[in-house]
Order: structure tokens, then C-alpha cells, then sequence
């Protein structure tokens, strides 16, 4: 993720700022309940004690100290009450409530086993694939359809935030594409019936005649042709009554 600087000697306006931009500043004041952070923003950021670092932190002074440069991320920014709230944990790519069913996201197999293939999507916890969802047809082992290291494309089957768990699917998109498949062909125009093929093969063979008719100088050939097309068009039409 690029770092977000703001341009020298101008503040830059909280509006500009989003959730997970990584912004470059310097510890400006310290408190009992965390740390001030300049940005370039025309608000200090505020970094709480519990978002400096992964493991528990007793003190502030113990991972920061006045003047230090620290590379933060926008935790919450709410420009109508100047408020910016900072974080110098890392967030993840995809929070819990941005799981959504039925999303198709992409993946990397990171692990699996005998019941199915575990997927990092960017979470907190990887996603699993059961085995049963790895493909239509029957799977003896996930490492038939996918390895350890293979960035692949999963839908989301369900979420349980609770227990921190994520459904996923291969066999979803076989499905998916499938279907597209199908729909698309629906929507193609129809083959010819042999009447129509008939008469569109007698209708170009009449407008290369006409074509060569028209470079004589002989008269009524032309005329005698459209007679034709219209006895042959005449005909399919009445062909296609009688059906």
C-alpha cells in the first residue's frame, strides 16, 4: 500500500483522508490513553493505546517517544467534528463486515487437508473450501484441484462472525460460469431453416446476376431478375403459411 504525504506546507484536509490509507508522521504529545500524531493534516491523528502495537501495551513510552517518526493508518476520520483516529497495527485487507455472501474474491490456497483446502482472502482468519465445494464432480483429495501457493478466485457461501469462520466456493463459480454460458447461447440469434437458407441462397445468387446484367448494355434483364426474387420470395412465403 503506497504511503499518502500531504503536499509540503499546506494541511491537508481530513475530507482527503480514508479508512486504511497509511499516512507518515511524528509522535507530537503522549498521554496515559495513547498517542498524538502529526500527519500534515490540519488535525492531529490520535493513535489509542491499544492500537500501537499487536501485543499488549502497559505503557505509551514503552513503543513510542516524543518527536518519533511512525508510519500510521487511518483508523475512523470524521471531518465534520475534526476527529482522526489512528492506528500503527497494519489493518487487514478485509474486515469482518465486509465479507459479503455471494461475493466472488480472490485467494491464495495457503493450506490443506483431507476435508478441504484453507483460502487467505486478506481476513483475519483464512476461509475454507470444503471438499464437497472444490468441484461438481466427486473429489478423493483437495490436492486434485488445487496446491499450496495457487492464487485462485472463491465465492463467499456464508460467514459466522461469531466463531470467525468463512465459507467458500469453487464449485460456485463452475456453476456461475456455467450458467452464463447457457444465457448468453439464449440470447443468439436462431439458426436458419432450410426455406430461409434456400431463399437466402437464391436471393445472393440473383443479386450477383443482376450485378453482371447491369454491366451489358442488354435491357430488360434486370427487371426479368427482380421478377425472379419475387417469385422465389413469393413462394417461401407461401411455404411457410401452408407449416
Amino acid at each position: 500500500m503506497p504511503t499518502e504525504n500531504p503536499t509540503p506546507g499546506a494541511a491537508r484536509p481530513l475530507s482527503e483522508l480514508k479508512a486504511k490509507m497509511l499516512l507518515e508522521g511524528t509522535v507530537s504529545r503522549i498521554d496515559l490513553s495513547g498517542a498524538f500524531i502529526d500527519v500534515g493534516a490540519e488535525r492531529e491523528g490520535f493513535a489509542h493505546i491499544s492500537a500501537l502495537a499487536e501485543q499488549h501495551v502497559n505503557r505509551v513510552e514503552d513503543v513510542l517517544k516524543l518527536g518519533q517518526n511512525v508510519s500510521a493508518w487511518v483508523r475512523k476520520v470524521d471531518a465534520a467534528h475534526g476527529r482522526l483516529e489512528l492506528t500503527l497495527v497494519k489493518p487487514l485487507d478485509v474486515e469482518w463486515n465486509e465479507i459479503k455472501k455471494g461475493s466472488v474474491v480472490p485467494g491464495k490456497v495457503v493450506r490443506l487437508e483431507k476435508f478441504g483446502a484453507f483460502v487467505e482472502i486478506g481476513a483475519e482468519r483464512p476461509g475454507l473450501v470444503h471438499i464437497s465445494e472444490l468441484a461438481n464432480g466427486y473429489v478423493n483429495d483437495p490436492a486434485e484441484v488445487v496446491k499450496v501457493g495457487e492464487a485462485i478466485e472463491v465465492m463467499v457461501l456464508g460467514v459466522d462472525r461469531k466463531k470467525k469462520q468463512i465459507q467458500l466456493s469453487l464449485k460456485a463459480l463452475e456453476t456461475r460460469t456455467a450458467k452464463e454460458v447457457e444465457e448468453e447461447q439464449k440470447t443468439e440469434e436462431p439458426p436458419l431453416t432450410a426455406m430461409q437458407a434456400a431463399f437466402l441462397k437464391a436471393q445472393q445468387s440473383s443479386e450477383a446476376t443482376l450485378a453482371a446484367a447491369d454491366g451489358r448494355p442488354a435491357h430488360g434483364s434486370s427487371a426479368k431478375i427482380r421478377r425472379e426474387q419475387e417469385e422465389i420470395l413469393s413462394r417461401t412465403l407461401q411455404g411457410s403459411t401452408r407449416k
